[in-house]
């Protein structure tokens, strides 16, 4: 009997129904796709065709099977009874990266589990052993304070503030990619792993060895994608509250920053400029000359950022013409509203190309010709009003089968309409993400978070896994979104700590919804979405605003060192915000810290995320020598120490004194 088949540079499994195929992709690295009682086809959800590898296939007898590709290995064994196959992953030690479950006798286990589905998918579960002993990070972002995920339950599916993206770092010197963008689950348990997709036609998963994190990193970038470069105007301040709602508000926040000698990069207007959602068009009555308010800005140096929505209010001019073309989510069941917000809504079908390319026409008609530089992708999971994701139908399949990519497709239609329109320096905020979202330009934010200490914690931990995941360009709301009083004392210390936080993430941008708010009542008499209070950073009292002036200029110091490291970021993948492990992968103390991170190779930066904090504890990892930025005071490595910081200060360490012009600014 013959199970195994060496082909062109890869190994084919044949039993029962099954096909297993196994093929080198990329260096070190190893696709596996599997299907049942069919063809495996060629389509992949998140990799792109890798630069070709040569591999080795050895088919020692009719029960085993070897592929290696450099420092990756799988082991193909057809066990005897239960008659089933088993894989296991190694290094080039010969030691076990990870291994499928055994069918354990009697109990007749499946590591590759397929439940067929009415219409001809399956339900999927795939199976593998678990070493109580590994560390498991990426992901995306979830909210939670935990940076280490092993013994979690993930759920695979986009939400407001939660961005799901199926790749993990595993410290046993490995990474795994599940290529599908099916809603599922995933269990990093103590006694198996486990990966499950609700509605998919195969099983698909990338799997890379590598002797250092970043080793594992960059071998996935290069089969998922690269950021492009940063442009130069994402390096500095981005200024936004909940919102400006007129233009002449706009400009006198970018006049009085260009008045007090303040740099600022961005100015962004947030939603409801429109009419309606589905118009993708200005407001003429708060917003009379867009051209004009955008020549003017540009003229002092800032470029402007609008926000859009992927929805469709049944009043908008494109309703009608969207839905006769097919270009919207379709419902399966039910009243065919997915949203309601100021108004029955729908959702643009970016899974469509037509759909992409109808957008972009209206936008590049709108906003880009009369030069807005760029582009906030809000709503992006996208945020039904119902999560059942089983409502609801793409033009790429059900969005239980495909739902995941949502995000990375609507930035793709803003992307490549803008490279189409011959624009290079390209960067568009998005509210999600999924594998190879950065490869369109995505500049991921944190969501709709609250303005708490807690809160504030999640997203240091939120942007270490996301950056893992291969997303660098990343940030929050500074300050957090919901529940921030201008006038409490209490959430003006927070939003002073969060500013120091902002100055070290790859964007340093100012947005929330700040109370109280003012109500808007357009010339119809209609009550329009309400506008925040001043969110500038002169809006919080003087103290504050020169604690906030200092940090802008600190960042204005660190641009060139931060361009260095976004051009890292495009040439390798390597993330802005890097856990401390990833720098320092030899000390095992360095897995474990939740709250510190490295930005970029130089700089340790250590928040302070307690309420009335003025000091904190920071592990300098071993191998490197810390000064410290305020002082200059310089400490060996392997040791934790207590450091002191008054609310005007946030403890930076410079890694070997390297970076030394930051002393004594921070």
């Amino acid at each position: 009997m013959r199970y195994f088949e060496a082909l062109e540079n890869a190994l084919l499994f044949h039993y029962n129904g099954e096909t297993v195929l196994v093929k080198p992709w990329g260096e070190n690295s190893l696709r596996v796709q599997s299907t049942l009682m069919s063809d495996i086809s060629d389509d992949s959800a998140a990799l792109l065709a890798p630069k070709e590898t040569a591999c080795e296939i050895e088919i020692p007898d009719e029960f085993n099977a070897y592929i290696k590709n450099g420092k990756i290995t799988a082991h193909l064994n057809m066990l005897g009874w239960p008659r089933m196959l088993q894989t296991e992953f190694l290094n080039n030690k010969g030691e076990t990266l990870l291994k499928e479950i055994s069918p354990g006798g009697a109990l007749m286990k499946c590591a590759r589990k397929f439940s067929a589905l009415p219409g001809g998918n399956f339900h999927l579960k795939a199976s593998f052993e678990s070493n109580p002993t590994e560390k498991i990070y990426g992901m995306g972002q979830y909210q939670q304070d935990i940076l280490n995920l092993k013994g979690l339950n993930l759920e695979l599916r986009q939400r407001n503030s939660q961005i799901s993206i199926p790749f993990y770092l595993s410290s046993l010197g490995y990474g795994f990619l599940w290529n599908n963008a099916a809603v599922g689950e995933v269990h990093f348990g103590l006694n198996t792993t486990e990966w499950i997709s609700e509605s998919t036609k195969k099983l698909d998963y990338w799997i890379t060895a590598g002797d250092t994190p970043a080793e594992i990193e960059e071998q996935y970038a290069s089969c998922v994608g690269c950021a492009p470069m940063m442009p130069e105007y994402g390096l500095g301040l981005w200024q936004c509250k909940l919102r400006y709602y007129n233009q002449e508000q706009v400009l006198s926040v970018a006049r009085e920053y260009k008045r007090r000698n303040i740099p600022l990069d961005v100015i962004i207007i947030d939603y409801y400029h429109w009419l309606r959602n589905g118009d993708w068009s200005f407001d003429n009555e708060f917003f009379p000359d867009p051209k004009g308010m955008a020549d003017e800005l540009h003229k002092m140096g800032v470029k402007l950022m609008v926000s859009i929505w992927p929805n469709v209010d049944f009043r908008s001019g494109t309703f009608e013409d969207m839905l006769e073309k097919g270009l919207l989510v379709r419902s399966n069941y039910g009243v065919d509203v997915q949203m309601l917000f100021f108004g029955n809504n729908n959702f643009t079908d970016f899974s469509n190309p037509r759909a992409r390319a109808y957008i972009w026409d209206k936008c590049k008609k709108n906003y880009a010709d009369n030069g807005v530089d760029a582009f906030w992708l809000d709503v992006a999971e996208p945020e039904y009003g119902n999560y059942d994701l089983n409502m609801y139908r793409y033009y790429a399949g059900s969005a239980v089968e495909c739902g995941n990519m949502y995000p990375r497709e609507y930035s793709r239609a803003f992307y490549e309409g803008q490279m189409a329109k011959g624009q290079t320096d390209i960067v568009n905020l998005v509210r999600c993400a999924w594998a190879g979202s950065q490869r369109y330009g995505a500049l991921v934010w944190s969501g709709d978070i609250h303005s708490t200490y807690e809160d504030f914690k999640r997203q240091i931990t939120a942007g270490l896994n996301i950056s893992l995941a291969g997303i660098p360009w990343w940030n929050t709301d500074i300050g957090g979104f919901h529940g921030g009083d201008v006038n409490d004392p209490d959430f003006v210390e927070l939003l002073l700590r969060w500013f120091e936080f902002g100055c070290f993430c790859p964007v340093m941008r100012m947005h929330g919804s700040r109370s109280p708010f003012t109500e808007v009542v357009n010339r119809a008499g209609e009550v329009r979405e309400h506008e925040g209070a001043p969110n500038e950073i002169w809006s919080y009292g003087e103290k504050a605003y020169e604690i906030m002036k200092k940090y802008v200029f600190v960042r204005e110091m660190l641009k060139p060192y931060l361009r260095n490291v976004m051009r890292l970021a495009h040439e390798k993948g390597s993330p802005v915000m890097r856990a401390m492990f990833y720098e320092f992968p030899k000390d095992e103390k360095a897995y474990e810290c939740r709250h510190q991170y490295m930005f970029g190779p130089d700089l340790l930066v250590a928040p302070i995320c307690e309420k009335h904090a003025v000091s904190r504890k920071v592990y300098l990892p071993e191998g490197a020598s810390w000064t410290h930025a305020g002082t200059g005071k310089v400490y060996e490595g392997g040791q934790e120490i207590e450091i002191h910081a008054e609310i005007d200060s946030i403890p930076v360490f410079l890694r070997d004194g390297r970076q030394e012009y930051l002393i004594q600014k921070i």
